[in-house]
């Protein structure tokens, strides 16, 4: 996986944290840690190796490692890692999936535009 620029902000949940809610950011996030709860970005969510989300994501891209079980929206691209194990709705533009990811989801693909307005139209409500 590609290293994230120093210069890029990003929040981070990590491996030894806990968290139940809603987070809604307009920069990437990288979850390390345990996440029941929905998450809304138009930046991109990265999933690591040891991590458990269970929940609704919606954002531009989506790399995962870990485990993911429920609702997931991806404008643009979905890249399933090695190891990963995905579950639940899917909604993407492009899917990437490496050779040993488990992808066991209702999964229905959009076009680049139909992704740019998903993600818009659920911003709009929310700001």
């Amino acid at each position: 996986m590609k290293s994230i620029d120093s210069n890029v902000q990003y929040s981070k949940i990590d491996k030894s944290t806990v968290f139940k809610g809603s987070i809604k950011a307009k920069t990437d996030i990288r979850i390390d840690g345990i996440l029941e709860g929905d998450v809304e970005t138009v930046g991109r969510v990265i999933i690591g190796k040891e991590a458990s989300v269970k929940g609704k994501i919606l954002c531009a891209n989506a790399d995962i490692e870990g485990v993911f079980k429920g609702n997931l929206t991806v404008s643009g691209t979905l890249s399933l890692k090695t190891g990963s194990n995905v579950e639940g709705e899917v909604f993407i533009q492009k899917l990437i999936v490496d050779s040993g990811a488990i992808f066991n989801a209702n999964c229905s693909m959009h076009s680049e535009e139909d992704g740019v307005k998903k993600l818009t139209t659920t911003r709009e409500k929310t700001a």
